[in-house]
């Protein structure tokens, strides 16, 4: 028999909210299913970067919070850090506040990996989404 655990989980208000919408919408019955499934997805994404090897090519999509403290100049440090991978970087602002930068990558899916979880963990950042393939 599978144990469930519970677990107690922050969001922010409007975050919660446009979850609650798109999961009524999609006609889940509960929050838990819902956050499960989420999860899932997220383990599964991690997996499959994760095991990847060798030269991969990819984009990097990162949604951010331009105005919180030391956050430009993180992302650009990270980005000479990771200069050998990185081919381009494309811009985009989204708000008064919010920026999506897509960095394309290309080289060592390990030096990939360590770049797109470096930028994910940076507080301000509120999402990386990578896309990696072989060439």
């Amino acid at each position: 028999m599978t144990r469930i655990v519970r677990v107690g989980v922050t969001f922010p208000p409007d975050l919660l909210k446009e979850f609650d919408e798109i999961i009524g919408k999609m006609g889940y019955d509960s929050r838990s299913k819902a956050i499960q499934d989420s999860v899932r997805l997220f383990v599964t994404e991690y997996k499959e970067l994760r095991e990847q090897k060798g030269t991969r090519v990819g984009v990097l999509v990162m949604v951010y919070d331009h105005e919180v403290e030391g956050l430009e100049e993180a992302l650009t440090n990270a980005q000479h850090k990771y200069g050998s991978v990185i081919s381009s970087s494309m811009h985009v602002h989204l708000s008064d506040r919010e920026c999506l930068e897509a960095i394309a990558v290309k080289g060592d899916a390990e030096e990939i990996r360590k770049l797109a979880q470096e930028l994910a963990t940076m507080r301000g950042v509120k999402q990386v989404k990578s896309t990696i393939v072989s060439p």
